[in-house]
């Protein structure tokens, strides 16, 4: 039939029998048994030592078919061992040469599944496979699938289209990977986002599989990071730009140098890795990564393009950011003003070039954005006397009280704080870390003195994945307090649920917080979030799921009515509390 046609395909060109002319023998002969013989005698395995065993094997019932199969498997195993051997003797010409005209000869049986793997072992060791071999087998879809990654990237490196439809679903499966780690339903202060280290996540799937497509081959990379340029200015996923200096540094740790050697970014993300890895931006790393901002030389500009794509990382930002922080609590110690410091200068440069990412690339005007003045003369001294506020109100609840009374913690904010989150990226990003810091320090009074002012930041940022992810997280630190319906007021009615209607992230990062907290918080305020919260028509999936989720918690918390009459209202049995330890 025509499968085994397709078997044997080639063979007539090479001068090799094949069934057709076995057919054709018996059609035009007298003797068929004779001329069966005579078919088996030339076309049979021709080493004089086995004329005499074969009827020796049809006496003991092996098939010849059986015997030719394993002797053929044999001699293919040494043929593919001799094409590897090949490939590392001799001079390099005369090397590529023997296997160039082993092509030449074999190709012609490239679709007899036996033969395939053979044929495909030559190419794949072939530096560089003729053109009109790597047109057929692109033309053909089978063998396009069989061929090893070594002959594909000679492919890939004149066909971005090809190449582009290979990476297309590993950059989505990557985006989707992300996303689910956002929304995961494990809410917890420990494990969070950017809780595992650059060499964890060099390691993941997708990252280890465009590494191994790429391989040496710098105009694959450059292919890589120009789909990762143009998706970034697509959607404005920043997630893009992790998965950037993540394919350059597993380039770096398999020590490719013939890709990090001419990626103009190599040292600076190098240097930038170890801060990530030690959450830290420290005094030495600090002035070799200034040493690279300012070593860009005059019409090398566009280099700088690639920098704030690594450095708008959210690894990276969260690495500046926390660096921020700390260094500003150090200025409270020491009574120094944020001008004054040049390490914390370094760090609003990159937060500045990081956030400007897009802008730059979009714009194609290479030159670092302008630091405001502003920024380091008011807002920064403004988050400083904030800290100063709780170390004051601390020492005072630790005075003896005089008749004065306990003095009250301050509940107003400046103005122009509201105005920067509003007006000032940089100031915002610093402003939500701050945020955060004081969540983490489970100080109570700060979060809720400073939460109005994050209704409306810049770009909305307040109610961003990333920030709402690290919230919910440092929230449940403070877990007993959502006890008291003043604390759930002001963090629901007052901030979540001025965007839970028009932004659907929002509805999922509350209901995900509930999810996880709900034991704790008051009774008649679950009840009212429970209606708040209910999905509308518009609402997608996910949200209907978490939502079903929590009625389901709830609904096994409801105690049967033999139990409200004995026990005061406040004192609901609580079956689902977790216990610390099993947390």
């Amino acid at each position: 039939g025509p499968g085994q046609a397709a078997m044997y395909a080639g063979l007539q060109e090479l001068g090799v029998a094949n069934g057709e002319d076995l057919k054709e023998t018996l059609t035009n002969c007298t003797e068929p048994l004779k001329a069966i013989e005579q078919f088996q005698t030339e076309n049979g395995v021709l080493l004089p030592s086995l004329q005499s065993a074969l009827p020796f094997l049809d006496l003991h019932g092996t098939p010849r078919l059986e015997f030719h199969q394993s002797v053929f498997d044999e001699l293919r195993e040494k043929l593919l061992e001799r094409v590897s051997a090949i490939a590392l003797e001799g001079k390099v010409e005369e090397r590529y040469k023997k296997l160039e005209d082993l092509l030449e000869k074999s190709f012609s049986l490239v679709k007899m599944p036996s033969i395939q793997p053979v044929v495909m072992c030559v190419m794949k060791h072939l530096p560089k496979v003729p053109e009109k071999k790597l047109k057929l087998v692109m033309a053909d879809k089978d063998l396009y699938k069989a061929c090893a990654v070594e002959v594909k990237r000679q492919i890939w490196q004149d066909n971005q289209a090809l190449f582009g439809d290979e990476v297309s679903p590993l950059l989505k499966q990557y985006i989707l990977e992300k996303e689910n780690i956002l929304f995961s339903n494990d809410i917890s202060v420990l494990h969070n986002f950017f809780s595992p280290s650059p060499k964890t996540r060099r390691q993941g799937e997708v990252v280890q599989k465009l590494t191994q497509m790429i391989g040496k081959n710098v105009k694959l990379y450059d292919m890589v990071l120009q789909f990762l340029r143009t998706l970034f200015l697509r959607t404005r996923n920043v997630h893009y730009c992790t998965l950037r200096a993540e394919l350059l540094m597993s380039l770096h740790d398999l020590e490719i140098s013939e890709i990090c050697t001419v990626d103009p970014c190599h040292k600076f993300t190098w240097c930038l890795d170890a801060c990530i890895r030690e959450k830290f931006v420290d005094n030495k790393r600090a002035r070799e990564l200034q040493g690279f901002l300012d070593g860009v030389k005059k019409g090398q500009e566009q280099v700088l393009g690639d920098l704030s794509m690594i450095l708008c990382d959210p690894f990276a930002i969260n690495t500046l950011a926390l660096s921020t922080i700390r260094h500003l609590q150090e200025l409270v110690g020491q009574d120094t003003l944020p001008r004054e410091s040049p390490d914390l200068l370094l760090l609003l440069r990159m937060l500045s070039l990081g956030q400007g990412a897009w802008d730059m690339i979009d714009s194609q005007v290479f030159k670092e954005p302008k630091m405001e003045v502003e920024l380091i003369t008011k807002f920064l001294p403004m988050l400083m006397s904030f800290v100063v506020d709780d170390h004051t109100f601390n020492v005072d609840q630790k005075l003896p009280s005089e008749e004065k009374g306990p003095i009250p913690y301050p509940s107003t904010i400046p103005e122009a704080f509201t105005k920067f989150l509003q007006e000032n990226r940089i100031a915002c990003e610093i402003g939500l870390y701050y945020i955060l810091h004081i969540t983490k320090q489970r100080n109570k009074n700060a979060l809720l003195r400073l939460l109005p002012a994050l209704v409306e930041t810049f770009s909305d940022l307040a109610f961003s994945d990333i920030f709402l992810h690290l919230l919910t997280g440092n929230l449940t630190l403070l877990g007993d307090e959502f006890a008291l319906e003043e604390f759930c007021t002001s963090l629901f009615d007052g901030f979540f649920l001025t965007a839970c209607s028009r932004k659907e992230n929002v509805h999922r990062h509350v209901l995900r917080l509930l999810l996880h907290l709900h034991h704790k918080v008051a009774p008649t305020k679950l009840e009212s979030l429970q209606k708040a919260l209910e999905p509308t028509k518009q609402s997608g999936e996910a949200v209907k799921e978490l939502y079903n989720q929590l009625t389901e918690k709830l609904e096994l918390r409801k105690p049967s009515p033999a139990e409200v009459t004995e026990t005061p209202s406040m004192e609901l049995p609580l079956p689902t509390v977790p216990t610390p330890a099993s947390r």
